[in-house]
C-alpha cells in the first residue's frame, strides 16, 4: 500500500501541533507501508519526501490563495497512491483534488476547524473565506475523516451536517513517549534567569485567539507573588493579539517578579528541561480538539490545569493527572466565555489550588506521564489509523 500525506507543516518547518502529529504519523507508518510526504515549504532531504512552494505568479496574493496554488502541483503528484490522507485546510484541498484527478479515496485528519476559528478573518482577510471554502469542500467529499477527539468528532458533525457520521472515526494524537521524558538539566533554566526551585507555571503555544493566553496572563495577578511564571509563546496570528499579549505581559513585569517571556521556538531539550521543572502546566485555550501541548507537558512528568473544552478532558483526567477549569462558552463559533470575568477568576483560583500542594502536584506528574504512555503511544495510533485506510479501501472497492 502507498499512502501520500499531505501537509503544510513537516519537519524542520513546525510550528503548531498539526506538524508534530504529522512527523510522528509518518515515522511510524513508514515501518509498515510506503508512504510519501508532501509538503509546503523549502526542499527537505528526508528520502520520500517532496515539498512544493506556492507559484511565483502568486507572489504577494493573498496568502490563502498562495495556499490553494501549492495544493495544485501536490496533487498532480499524487499518482500511483493507494490513498492520500491530508492534514489541515492547508493541503485539505489538495487530498480532495488528488482524489478526483487519480480516482483514489482521500482520508483527512481533522485538527482544527475553520467555522470554529472565526477569528482568523483578522488574520487572512477574504482568505477566510476561501479557507472555510476548501475545507468544506473537502469534509464533504472525503472517504474517511480521523477526528483526534471524540470532542472533534461532535463538532465536526455539527459544524457539516451533510458529513456521513459512518465516515467519522476517532483517532486520538499522540506522543514520543522517549523523546519527551523529564529532563533533570537546569542550564537552559538558569540562562534565561529562571528558578527552577520555584513554584512554576508554564505556557507553551502559539499566540493565537483559541489558545486563551490573554485570559491566562489576567489570571496571573491573582496567583501568589512566590509564583514563577514562564512563557513559551510566539509565532502572532497577527498584530493586534502580538500587542494585546506584550501589553499584558509587560504590564505583569511591572507589578510582580519572575514573568519570563520566551519568543523563540525552543529545542526540544531545552522546553523538556523547562517542562520538567515546572510545578504545573497550563492550557487556557478556548478551542483545543485535543491539545498535543498538553501530552508533552504530561511526558514530561507535570500536571495539567486545562481549560474544559473540546478534547481536553479526553486527556487529562481531572483530579488524577491535572486539574480542569470549567468554561461555558458562547455559541457564536468564538469559543469565548461567557462570562471572561469569570473564567479567569477560576483559571487564577485553580492554578492557585495546584502549585500550593506542591506534593499532590508531583504525584499527579508521575499519573500523568504513566497516563501518556499507556493510552497515547504513536505506535497505537498507527495501528488505529491503518486500520482507518484498510476500511476506507474496502469500501471504496466495493463502490468500484
Amino acid at each position: 500500500m502507498r499512502v501520500d500525506l499531505l501537509t503544510k507543516e513537516y519537519p524542520p518547518e513546525i510550528y503548531g501541533g498539526a506538524g508534530v502529529h504529522v512527523a510522528e504519523l509518518t515515522r511510524v507508518l513508514r515501518a509498515h507501508i510506503e508512504v510519501q510526504a508532501r509538503c509546503f515549504g523549502a526542499p527537505r532531504e528526508e528520502a520520500d519526501t517532496t515539498a512544493y512552494r506556492a507559484p511565483a505568479d502568486l507572489d504577494g496574493a493573498n496568502s490563502a490563495l498562495q495556499t490553494l496554488g501549492t495544493d495544485l502541483p501536490m496533487a498532480a503528484d499524487c499518482a500511483g497512491a493507494d490513498l492520500v490522507h491530508s492534514h489541515t485546510w492547508y493541503a485539505n484541498f489538495a487530498g480532495h483534488i488528488a482524489s478526483l484527478l487519480h480516482g483514489v479515496p482521500h482520508v483527512l485528519s481533522a485538527h482544527s476547524l475553520e467555522p470554529l476559528r472565526p477569528w482568523k478573518a483578522e488574520q487572512l482577510g477574504g482568505g477566510y473565506a476561501l479557507s472555510s471554502f476548501a475545507e468544506r469542500t473537502a469534509y464533504e467529499g472525503a472517504a474517511g475523516i480521523i477526528a483526534v477527539s471524540a470532542g472533534m468528532r461532535e463538532d465536526i458533525l455539527r459544524s457539516y451536517p451533510g458529513v456521513d457520521p459512518a465516515r467519522v472515526h476517532v483517532v486520538h494524537n499522540g506522543i514520543d513517549i522517549d523523546t519527551w521524558a523529564p529532563n533533570p538539566a537546569t542550564d537552559a533554566l538558569t540562562s534565561r534567569g529562571i528558578d527552577p526551585e520555584a513554584p512554576t507555571v508554564v505556557f507553551v503555544g502559539r499566540i493565537t485567539r483559541q489558545k486563551g493566553l490573554p485570559y491566562f496572563l489576567r489570571a496571573v495577578r491573582e496567583l501568589p507573588p512566590e509564583v514563577q511564571v514562564v512563557l513559551c509563546a510566539g509565532a502572532p496570528d497577527t498584530p493586534e493579539i502580538a500587542a494585546e499579549v506584550d501589553g499584558l505581559v509587560q504590564q505583569l513585569q511591572q507589578t510582580r517578579e519572575g514573568v519570563h517571556l520566551i519568543s523563540e521556538m525552543l529545542p526540544r531539550g531545552e522546553l523538556t528541561q523547562i517542562l520538567t521543572h515546572a510545578t504545573t502546566f497550563v492550557c487556557p485555550s478556548i478551542y483545543e480538539p485535543l491539545g498535543i501541548v498538553n501530552l508533552e507537558a504530561m511526558a514530561c512528568g507535570i500536571p495539567v490545569v486545562a481549560s474544559a473544552t473540546g478534547g481536553i478532558p479526553e486527556v487529562v483526567v481531572d483530579g488524577e493527572t491535572g486539574l480542569l477549569v470549567p468554561i461555558d462558552q458562547v455559541s457564536d463559533g468564538t469559543g469565548a466565555p461567557t462570562h471572561p470575568d469569570r473564567f479567569v477568576s477560576d483559571l487564577a483560583a485553580t492554578l492557585t489550588d495546584m502549585v500550593s500542594d506542591p506534593e499532590r502536584a508531583r504525584r499527579m506528574g508521575e499519573a500523568s506521564r504513566q497516563r501518556a504512555a499507556d493510552h497515547f503511544s504513536w505506535t497505537s495510533i498507527a495501528e488505529r489509523t491503518l486500520e482507518v485506510y484498510e476500511t476506507v479501501l474496502r469500501e471504496h472497492a466495493a463502490r468500484a
